[in-house]
């Protein structure tokens, strides 16, 4: 299946295609019976009284290896975030660190954990900080966006666990093409706040659609959440490949940075929301 959208798993052919190490020629399957042959009977059944080796003694990726890596990169996010609040001027060295350490990890062929941890505390610090100011302005709002950004993080496990939800070829494409537009509008969005050429804290987002009170904000906002909830999906079913590949578990790491990214995205997309919803009471 090929999949798209989060760079961290699109520009990963371990999450999608069966590794190369599993591709065994005839060759190789009759020099391995031949080896067996040449050891003794009781070799052999010593060898078959013995329990199967699990999927971390082979050093392959399980999905305990995603998640406790992920409960690390979120607990860094976390550590950030609480110094982002204190000290909210590291709001913006924060969002240009992630940044930057957001792309070299997503087009990083081998993971580096120092570099994840690096982006999650970084982001972390953005996070804290952008959430701090609108806390001051909006009470309560933080934990509304926590709270919006955990049900639909579950909500959307539970589907995918059932089955009821599952990235199709056919919805990866038009899910790619909609993240491209949403791209592109948020790029031109914020070239008109940097120039001014709208007063709006939140761009064209905080202006109402003609001939109502809706601000367009509500609407992309609720669009927004719906790319990232199934930018989760394509996650769940990255990660999926990658344990039925049997990645080296070094790859847990590029699965708990994947998911934290798109974590990152949803709450940030949940508290504009809300902060528009606010400001335009």
């Amino acid at each position: 299946m090929a999949l798209g959208g989060n760079p961290v798993f699109a520009n990963n052919k371990n999450f999608k295609d069966t590794p190369s190490s599993q591709r065994r020629n005839v060759n190789g399957g009759a020099d391995t019976l031949a080896a067996a042959q040449q050891l003794s009977a009781l070799q052999l059944q010593e060898m078959y009284s013995k329990p199967s080796a699990n999927a971390a003694q082979t050093g392959r990726m399980t999905y305990d290896d995603v998640i406790m890596k992920t409960v690390m990169t979120l607990t860094l996010v976390l550590v950030g975030a609480a110094i982002g609040w204190i000290v909210p001027v590291l709001m913006f060295p924060g969002m240009i660190v992630g940044l930057v350490l957001g792309l070299v990890n997503a087009f990083k062929k081998q993971p580096s954990p120092a570099l994840i941890l690096g982006y999650a505390l970084f982001e972390g610090m953005f996070l804290g900080g952008l959430s701090g100011i609108l806390e001051a302005n909006y009470p309560g709002i933080v934990v509304q966006a926590v709270l919006g950004t955990l049900s639909v993080f579950l909500v959307t496990l539970v589907l995918f666990r059932n089955a009821k939800v599952r990235a199709t070829p056919k919805m990866t494409r038009f899910f790619i093409i909609a993240l491209s537009g949403y791209a592109l509008f948020s790029l031109i969005n914020f070239a008109l706040m940097i120039f001014g050429a709208t007063n709006s804290p939140w761009g064209i987002r905080s202006m109402d659609i003609p001939g109502t009170n809706i601000p367009f904000g509500l609407i992309l906002g609720l669009f927004a959440i719906g790319l990232a909830a199934f930018s989760l999906i394509v996650d769940f079913t990255s990660i999926e490949k990658g344990v039925q590949n049997g990645l080296p578990t070094k790859y847990s790491w590029t699965a708990a940075f994947g998911l934290t990214v798109t974590l990152v995205w949803l709450y940030v997309e949940i508290l504009r929301l809300l902060a528009i919803l606010r400001g335009n009471d």
